[in-house]
């Protein structure tokens, strides 16, 4: 595993060991050892997998209120343009933001630290993003930020037909 820390306090790119042969591939998605190594405490306590049918599905951008949660976040099929926005009002990269493409073929995964908020949108037909989690989900802290606030400014990907569903249309404008 290779470790590049991204502008946001932090945040991740992780590159993995892929492994090819004649039957497919075998990759490490996390080690907790190798993560130590880089410097890095995360200890995975929940697993999610998001199916998303269609490219162009946005779904975010999410957060924990706690802003204690940790996602170490990577696409297992497909590929989806991969969002982290800093939420820390005394951080010196408040509301600026970071994306790389993941993809099943790229071996990349993002971490996101805490007091980030965190989005994606798909840039294939049927991609699985799989993250896990350092805190248990809990629905009455769950929150977001508008997908399209100019004062955070994020250059999404263009697309056909952008999918978003209400919750995500409507978080207000900061």
């Amino acid at each position: 595993m290779k470790f590049t820390p991204l502008k946001i306090k932090g945040a991740f790119l992780i590159e993995l060991d892929c492994h090819r042969d004649e039957r497919g591939t075998f990759t490490k998605f996390f080690c907790k050892e190798e993560f130590l190594k880089a410097g890095i405490k995360f200890n995975s306590v929940q697993c999610n997998v998001s199916v998303n049918y269609k490219a162009g599905t946005l779904r975010g951008l999410h957060f924990q209120m706690t802003k204690k949660e940790n996602k170490l976040v990577s696409c297992i099929c497909g590929a989806c343009y991969d969002v982290c926005v800093d939420i820390d009002k005394n951080s010196p990269t408040y509301l600026q933001w970071e994306a790389v493409e993941l993809s099943q073929d790229n071996g990349k995964m993002i971490l996101i630290p805490p007091a980030c908020a965190h989005g994606f949108q798909t840039l294939k037909n049927n991609t699985v993003i799989c993250y896990h989690v350092n805190e248990i989900f809990k629905p009455n802290l769950y929150s977001g930020l508008c997908w399209n606030d100019p004062k955070i400014g994020i250059i999404w990907p263009k697309c056909k037909k952008r999918i978003i569903n209400d919750r995500d249309k409507n978080y207000e404008l900061l």
